[in-house]
């Protein structure tokens, strides 16, 4: 019978539960439906238990990967005594730890002691320390504890680096290397514990490694984010723990490390930039960034006086390419003896089979095609082409029949030649990895270039109205205007008065873009009842009559308009409509001078004025070069085949794609593109996607790989950085891996002090600070630009799909997310822990922590006070000196996606599925009012925090108010004898006693409040007025 044996030796820094300052913490362990609990630890925040657990483990020992173990830090309310409770539904939380039964060795002397940081119940818990356990397998059914080692023996084990890791299949492998833990006391030992603490007295110190190996959060194919099981009610659980244990003796706490699944691999690819001859010849110095490949290349013209093969005299010619098993066929003409196909075929040469090139010549045929005749070609012969030479030209080849001999008729044109990828024919190119394609479906295997549309802001005013008539005669109209372009359509607010001659004064903001095709149609309605509206009038303006503004330039004069009637009157009453009508006063004005943003601004690629005029010199060169991806998962495993993946790149108003390439989990693109820079500031992503459309299925999406997302102003300029980007990707299920992308980057600066100059210049361009659009337009305005850019990149061939745009673009970054907002915390948390450091280092010096350095920061002081000169000099060489010192440290690799940060590799399960609910919701009640639950109880916590900070602002508010006459006389007093005694006493000497009163010895403080916070907290707030 195997069993499960769960040490519980010991916890240190508890939260204190009890109200009095400390807690009386037992653990509470459940596996498989069996619980057992510690005995409780009266009154104490660093218990020891040393106590052992023993559960019986069902089925065989390999199932228990599958498992998991739940230990549980409860505070027992009763004080315990020493004993066991019956129970914890009334007692405090103190953490919880959950460990995957993937990381429980199979025997105990494969075991170590683990030290587990605990876990917080929820998103606001006040949880804080770790616990130690130890825990293994055994066999034979018997319960047999070792000895407790000699501090020889234990010193002997510090030397042993017994770190493991857990591997996808449960085997144990060393990863990094650590020092052993403690050796373990039982209770028949107690005696022999004192003696040795007697002898050596060690401060320890604990070094927690968090690597997320366990199998509890990987799954077969990549998925890092297995759905949970329950957990306990009321309790929030997680498996991010694998093999780690706290050394006796380093004085060190590490911070949890990131998977290093998820991290950036640095590689060394053989491109030319690496290989240091980039001043060699030409092509790879323009295409240096990537590995050469070479292509055969057989260019297909046209061909003459082809011979007749039907009875009816003519022919359906094609062309036939074919090198080895690889075959390429071009379109067939119907009847046409002297055809032209202008058609291109490449073939890889490191694929090539055969060292023959055969072109054939055929007629399409309703049974067997007939031979025409055919050229071959030996591939050893054919010449070598090297950009930037000229086209080779093609030629005329007399065609031969199967025997070798020339016919008599039929000649074709073409031209075969050896290039590499950086051949101006590889776009449109047929390539040998695509030949099981359609030659309808052929474009959407293609590299291309795009450009998004060139946009404008387009400004209408609606000021007012008059002489509106009404369809019921008497009647008093509601009027209120819409105005629509294309697809985007805003509504005035209603007028103040009902009258026929309203007013406005509305203005509302549009997204126009090149060319401007549109018209701007402005419609005035009657609202007679809710739901039922009459139309008034219509007006429509072309976009391009509209006057553009650019920088501060004022605004063009409001202009009356004519409204014609509506549309729904009779053909006879046209005829009998008089000559007056209802006027309008319009403003419109096309904003030239701003930024139409259509990506976040947090990581935008473009920051340029829509005007070309108003844009400034480019500053640099970015190249960028797609090499290779690896380890993709099969993103077609339905049907049959692997993987379809191709590229995309964007950068300002620049997209690239790369070719599809077909039914392969390793593909090499090395493709090489080049952007102009104009701000460092900027970001570049690229995306990979997989291909949905090589079968012509038009209402199929193309699946997302992954993302990422290179900021240029953390790269240096000059460097070549090649590296292995991990490719990830959120899913309802949880954070999934789907391969690696190798990507090489360059960013070169051209104009060194335009860079420089740069970076003291506004990131926007300058209307948006002079005339700041409202708030309230931004993401509205922003979703309309997203929308026409990927409605004209859809039609490009072949087309850029929109969920493809809107992946690149994070259309949906401004969505609520408790996960990102988690993240949001603890990035602000991590800036506070800086101050918060700062803080305690300061502490330190006032309670003399470290006398040596107390005295130093006390001459310093001194120094500073007597020559106040030094200080600004002091401070900025401090900073100076702080720089070169991180210098060492900078980063080495660019910044990647980050799953540790952003909390997704171990988000809950529940938090990721309202993240991907559509809006409005499709979700169940019950679920959307746990949901909303939760944001009321976590909206209550943040409501509460903005309370307290509103307390102490009124509090500062009230200290010259006079809401509390007698703090604010005491305060105007106290005032106004330090002013006198500031006034006769030298700064010098003031600043000298107020910083050694804050630097005074402990022996002079008290642990009780000082007298100003005393004072400060009693000041009055408007906390007590609310209701």
């Amino acid at each position: 019978m195997t069993k499960l044996v769960v040490e519980v030796l010991d916890a240190s820094d508890l939260m204190p539960k009890d109200g009095q300052g400390s807690a009386s913490p037992y653990v509470d362990v459940d596996f498989d439906g069996q619980r057992q609990r510690t005995q409780t630890k009266s009154r104490d925040l660093n218990p020891q238990w040393n106590e052992k657990l023993v559960f019986n483990v069902s089925g065989s020992p390999h199932d228990l990967h599958h498992r998991t173990i739940e230990v549980v830090v409860y505070n027992d309310r009763n004080g315990g005594g020493g004993g066991h409770g019956h129970g914890h539904n009334n007692n405090n939380f103190l953490g919880s730890v959950r460990i995957s039964g993937a990381s429980v060795p199979f025997s105990e002397p494969e075991a170590s002691v683990q030290r587990y940081p605990l876990d917080k119940r929820g998103f606001f818990s006040h949880i804080r320390g770790d616990v130690s356990l130890r825990l293994y397998l055994i066999h034979d059914g018997s319960l047999s504890f070792p000895p407790t080692p000699t501090l020889d023996e234990a010193a002997a084990a510090v030397t042993a680096p017994p770190l493991q890791e857990m591997d996808l299949n449960g085997k144990l492998h060393e990863d990094h290397r650590h020092v052993h833990p403690h050796p373990i006391k039982d209770d028949h030992h107690h005696g022999d514990s004192k003696k040795n603490k007697g002898h050596v007295k060690e401060k320890e110190v604990r070094t927690f490694h968090s690597i997320g190996t366990s199998s509890a959060a990987v799954m077969p194919g990549g998925n890092f984010m297995k759905e949970r099981s329950q957990p306990p009610p009321g309790v929030d659980i997680r498996a991010d723990f694998a093999r780690a244990g706290p050394p006796m003796g380093s004085v060190r706490m590490q911070a949890p490390r990131l998977n290093p699944e998820f991290s950036v691999v640095e590689t060394r690819p053989p491109v030319a930039a690496h290989l240091r001859y980039r001043g060699g010849d030409k092509t790879t110095s323009t295409y240096d960034l990537v590995e050469q490949m070479h292509y055969l290349y057989v260019s297909i013209v046209k061909a003459k006086d082809l011979p007749d093969m039907d009875v009816s005299g003519s022919l359906d010619p094609y062309v036939e390419v074919k090198v080895g098993n690889y075959k390429g066929i071009t379109k067939h003409l119907e009847k046409n003896q002297n055809p032209v196909w202008t058609q291109i075929f490449a073939f890889s040469k490191e694929r090539l089979q055969s060292n023959f090139l055969e072109v054939t010549v055929k007629d399409k045929d309703i049974g067997k095609d007939d031979f025409v005749g055919r050229v071959v070609f030996d591939i050893t012969e054919v010449p070598l082409r090297m950009p930037p030479d000229s086209p080779l030209a093609p030629q005329w080849y007399k065609l031969e029949n199967k025997k070798g001999e020339k016919i008599n008729r039929g000649e074709i044109m073409l031209a075969v030649w050896m290039g590499t990828q950086a051949d101006e024919s590889f776009p449109e190119a047929w390539h040998s990895d695509a030949h099981s394609v359609a030659h309808s479906n052929l474009t959407n295997t293609r590299s291309k270039v795009y450009f998004s549309p060139k946009l404008y802001y387009l400004r209408v005013q609606v000021i007012e109205a008059q002489d509106l008539i009404p369809h019921e005669r008497g009647r008093t109209p509601d009027a209120y205007v819409k105005v629509q372009l294309g697809n985007q359509a805003r509504v005035t607010r209603p007028s103040q008065m009902k009258t026929s001659n309203p007013m406005w004064n509305d203005e509302l903001m549009f997204v126009a873009s090149e060319p401007f095709e549109d018209m701007v149609i402005v419609y005035v309605d009657d609202r007679v009842e809710p739901g039922k509206d009459q139309p008034l009038g219509k007006l429509a303006i072309p976009i391009r009559e509209i006057p553009p503004r650019v920088e501060t330039a004022k605004l063009p004069d409001a202009r009356w308009f004519n409204l014609h009637r509506p549309v729904l009157l009779e053909e006879d009453e046209k005829k009998k409509e008089v000559k007056f009508s209802s006027k309008i006063c319009l403003r419109f004005c096309l904003d030239v001078g701003y930024h139409v943003l259509d990506e976040s601004t947090h990581f935008s690629s473009d920051l340029q004025p829509s005007s070309k005029h108003l844009r400034k010199t480019s500053i640099g060169i970015l190249e960028l070069g797609i090499l290779s991806a690896k380890n993709l998962l099969p993103m077609k495993g339905k049907d049959g085949r692997t993987t379809d993946a191709y590229c995309v790149a964007k950068y300002g108003n620049k997209w690239v794609r790369t070719r599809t390439l077909l039914d392969t989990l390793a593909p090499r693109w090395n493709e090489q593109y080049t952007w102009e820079v104009y701000d460092p500031c900027t970001v570049i992503t690229i995306g990979v996607f997989d291909n949905c459309h090589i079968n012509g299925k038009d209402d199929a999406r193309d699946q997302r790989i992954g993302k990422v997302r290179i900021r240029l102003s953390t790269l240096e300029t000059d460097r070549v950085y090649t590296h292995y980007y991990p490719l990830l990707v959120l899913q309802n299920s949880g954070l999934k891996k789907n391969g690696e992308l190798q990507l090489a980057l360059r960013f070169t600066c051209t104009a060194w002090v335009n860079m420089v100059a740069q970076y003291g210049r506004p990131l926007l361009p300058k209307m948006h600070y002079v005339h700041p659009i409202s708030v309230r337009y931004i993401d509205w305005l922003r979703h309309q630009a997203m929308q026409i850019v990927a409605s004209r990149l859809i039609r490009a061939e072949p087309p850029l799909r929109r969920e493809v745009v809107e992946y690149m673009l994070d259309v949906d970054y401004h969505m609520f997310s408790l996960r990102r907002s988690k993240a949001n915390f603890q990035r602000i948390m991590s800036l506070l822990s800086g101050v918060t450091a700062v803080c305690r280092w300061f502490n330190d010096i006032c309670l003399w922590k470290n006398p040596i350095t107390t005295c130093l920061v006390h001459v310093l002081f001194l120094i500073l006070v007597i020559y106040p000169e030094l200080i600004l000099p002091t401070i900025f060489l401090y900073l100076f000196v702080i720089g070169i010192w991180n210098y060492r440290f900078r980063p080495r690799h660019p910044p990647h996606m980050d799953a540790r940060l952003s909390q997704a590799e171990f988000a809950h399960a529940d938090e990721l599925d309202e993240e991907f609910d559509t809006f409005p919701t499709t979700r169940l009640p019950d679920v959307v009012r746990m949901r909303y639950d939760r944001l009321r109880s976590v909206a209550g916590r943040v409501q509460t925090v903005i309370g307290d900070l509103a307390t102490q602002g009124e509090r500062t508010q009230a200290i010259l108010s006079w809401r509390d006459p007698r703090a604010t006389a005491m305060f105007i007093i106290f005032s106004l004898i330090l002013a006198v005694f500031i006034y006769i006493t030298p700064l010098q000497v003031v600043a000298m006693l107020a910083g050694l009163y804050w630097l005074r010895h402990p022996r002079f403080r008290s642990r009780m409040p000082s007298v100003p916070v005393n004072f400060f907290k009693r000041l009055p707030s408007k906390s007590d007025s609310l209701l």
